[in-house]
């Protein structure tokens, strides 16, 4: 029952029924709360008295002397008799309700508007979300085209699969490559890279008949499969350590090497 005393005070039947503007059923339900909840009675009587503040404070009292002014023109006048006004301070329950009302209309108006201003802004909110949601949908389904398409060439029969493990210059180093002469494509899975000073980096080269290329920059953070240039007659894949800024093999020192003839 405290839940229908709490939904009953949140309501805005107390207001109608001090105004009046209650149907017969609302009526009886306000006026059971009333009789039988003392939390009802209060509210209804602070509201009375609420009310009866605000129509007093947009009363007006007309000025004393103006009174004055009135009777004293009328004694003037010869035969004439004077019937004296007198000021009536009290206000009528009707100006007080209708005061009520209007109050409680703008209340009111403004309460919804304010509502309807964060329904709309709730609203907004939700479309972005969703939008934002579709637009990580679509890049979540590109991405795993993208890696489903790489699968293909990495499950496919003529791909080959090289681990390179690093020398005594590196020896926790690990990573793996992946070959398909079909269709023609290279890529490296990087999988463990030993730490280097800051202005120095793996690189992976091929080994051509008459020349090494090389073939980018390996960086463990990146622990995903890594697209690499492909190369037709490569020979063998070696990984080095070059420095920033050379990308000659002339400086570089060789940290782990693997034949890619022993397999066909």
């Amino acid at each position: 029952m405290e839940t229908k005393l709490h939904s009953f005070l949140n309501s805005n039947l107390l207001n109608k029924y001090l105004v009046g503007e209650t149907s017969y059923e609302e009526t009886k339900e306000v006026e059971f709360f009333i009789n039988n909840y003392p939390e009802a009675a209060e509210a209804y009587e602070k509201l009375q008295k609420n009310l009866e503040l605000i129509a007093k404070a947009g009363a007006v009292d007309v000025p004393k002397h103006i009174l004055g002014n009135i009777l004293n023109a009328l004694e003037d006048t010869s035969d004439t008799k004077v019937i004296q006004l007198v000021q009536n301070k009290k206000t009528s329950w009707y100006s007080i309700a209708a005061t009520a009302a209007a109050v409680l209309f703008a209340v009111t108006t403004f309460f919804l508007y304010q509502k309807n201003q964060n329904l709309i802004d709730e609203n907004n909110v939700v479309v972005e979300e969703i939008f934002d949601l579709r637009s990580d949908i679509e890049k979540n389904n590109a991405k795993l085209t993208e890696l489903s398409i790489e699968l293909n060439k990495l499950n496919s029969p003529d791909a080959r699969k090289y681990i390179i493990n690093g020398n005594e210059r590196a020896k926790d180093l690990k990573t793996v490559a992946y070959i398909n002469p079909v269709e023609k494509t290279s890529m490296i899975d990087v999988i463990k890279l030993p730490q280097l000073p800051e202005d120095q980096h793996y690189q992976i080269w091929a080994e051509l008949q008459d020349r090494m290329v090389n073939l980018g920059i390996l960086d463990e953070s990146d622990r995903k499969l890594t697209p690499i240039p492909y190369m037709e007659d490569a020979l063998a894949l070696s990984i080095k350590i070059g420095k920033d800024g050379d990308d000659t093999n002339t400086n570089n020192t060789e940290v782990a090497e693997i034949s890619l003839k022993d397999n066909d």
